[in-house]
């Protein structure tokens, strides 16, 4: 890879090793490696069928890999599920129907928080949802169906806290919603990585939303990494479409 490297092997919470996979016959990505550490917010830019989501599947272990290794938080999860994923402390918002349009907000922050068996904590836990972002709080009764793209997002990314992951996944968190909200999504993501120590990987096309809050960044293109370099160097750089 080009680029600022800034790898290291010391203190990752992910691992992804040399990981090729796909669907069926068809090769998606092929020897990706990457890392995220404790904290920090890391950024997959790259055009579309770039392989973004499907890393992002085989990392969630919602997708089989043909051959590499992941390793979170210092175990292999290679032949693990996706169930036991959350339940290690990972969570994964897809970019498409990331809510459940006729449930209300309470109910879909409660299914956010189906693994956590202690009810006082999903109560105190949507608490500080809602106090995170206010419209959810203001309108915890009504239908999500019925919110706007913004604040689906919103309550997207508030499900997947329920479950106070030590690593957030986020693919296209920017898609269908108005730059405006993109700046609020983003700058409350950079708040919790800051505040709560999480670890955030995003895969984004909105490349200026994502290098304001990138710590480093990945460019993915036909399925192979061809950059890594730090969130500095990214904001510095003046194109990206030579890349992509």
């Amino acid at each position: 890879m080009d680029g600022t490297s800034v790898n290291s092997s010391d203190g990752n919470l992910l691992e992804v090793n040399d990981v090729t996979a796909g669907y069926s016959k068809r090769r998606v990505i092929t020897g990706v490696s990457m890392n995220v550490k404790p904290g920090e917010i890391v950024g997959v830019l790259g055009h579309n069928g770039a392989g973004k989501t499907t890393l992002l599947k085989c990392i969630f272990r919602m997708l089989s890999i043909e051959s590499g290794d992941i390793v979170f938080d210092g175990a292999s999860i290679t032949k693990s599920s996706s169930v036991k994923t959350v339940a290690s402390g990972m969570s994964f918002t897809p970019s498409e129907r990331p809510i459940f349009r006729d449930l209300t907000v309470e109910q879909n922050l409660e299914l956010g928080a189906h693994s956590v068996r202690d009810r006082q904590a999903i109560k105190d836990r949507m608490g500080e949802v809602m106090e995170l972002f206010p419209i959810l709080g203001e309108r915890r009764t009504q239908l999500a169906g019925r919110f706007s793209g913004g604040q689906q997002r919103q309550l997207s990314v508030g499900m997947a806290l329920m479950v106070q992951p030590k690593l957030m996944m986020l693919d296209e968190p920017s898609l269908g919603i108005s730059p405006t909200v993109v700046t609020k999504t983003f700058a409350t993501i950079r708040e919790l990585a800051a505040e709560k120590g999480m670890s955030v990987l995003i895969v984004e096309q909105n490349v200026k939303a994502m290098t304001t809050i990138a710590d480093r960044v990945y460019v993915l293109r036909h399925g192979e990494m061809v950059l890594e370099e730090s969130g500095d160097a990214a904001r510095e750089r003046s194109e990206w479409w030579h890349l992509f």
